[in-house]
């Protein structure tokens, strides 16, 4: 939050402002997900980032053996890549741009 008040380009912003709705592919199930923040810039652009640590990019490494915290990370890596893609195209159909940022982005030491 201080990363956005910061930030002279950014005129308004808000967090957890809306949601929208998605299939999770685990349960098949609908669900809402809630973006980190809605974002406008000084020139109208509006954005949609989520903040996420990189390591929750990546598909987990496979283990030896299939531990059930593989399994929860593979389900949960699943669940946020849908997400991702329920974002970008709504941000598409809204006239908005999706941004993921890490601890890379943000300059936090991660």
């Amino acid at each position: 939050m201080r990363y956005l008040d910061s930030h002279t380009q950014i005129v308004n912003w808000a967090s957890e402002e809306f949601c929208i709705p998605y299939r999770s592919p685990i349960d098949r199930r609908m669900h809402r997900y809630f973006p980190d923040f809605w974002v406008e810039k000084e020139d109208g652009t509006q954005m949609v980032i989520e903040v996420k640590p990189k390591q929750h990019l990546v598909p987990p490494p496979k283990p030896k053996r299939r531990t059930k915290r593989y399994i929860k990370e593979v389900a949960q890596f699943a669940v946020n890549q849908r997400k991702f893609e329920v974002a970008e195209e709504f941000c598409n159909n809204k006239g908005m741009k999706f941004m993921i940022m890490t601890q890379d982005e943000l300059g936090v030491i991660g």
